[in-house]
């Protein structure tokens, strides 16, 4: 088992910056990919972002790219996301996905609100 606990969300204005933590605990050796999704207000959950956790390698949307960052604490087990330059299209609940060869595991996750 594997448990997930998001924090760092909260309301910012456009061109703002926020970073995303994302606490990993359990089995945390079987996970090879952490991700980023998003849940805009009214819409389906989308992919932001990725890393493989064995040499953290990083993917991006391209509606994020060049403007957010994720990176991992291994020793920490927690995984990050910078966002800077943020907009009102950013705002959603941002979740933490792990995932390895047998199962995967999300958090509840955190709300982020970008003003206008």
């Amino acid at each position: 088992q594997v448990q997930l606990e998001e924090s760092g969300g909260g309301l910012v204005q456009t061109g703002g910056s926020l970073r995303l933590s994302c606490s990993v605990t359990g089995r945390t050796s079987s996970m090879d990919y952490m991700y980023w999704y998003r849940q805009p207000p009214g819409k389906g959950r989308e992919y932001v972002a990725e890393i493989r956790r064995s040499d953290g390698h990083a993917y991006y949307s391209d509606s994020v790219l060049g403007r957010f960052t994720i990176s991992e604490d291994i020793p920490a087990n927690t995984v990050y996301q910078q966002m800077n330059n943020l907009i009102p299209d950013d705002s959603g609940v941002y979740y933490c996905h792990a995932a390895g060869i047998r199962a995967h595991y999300w958090g509840q996750g955190t709300q982020v609100t970008v003003s206008s």
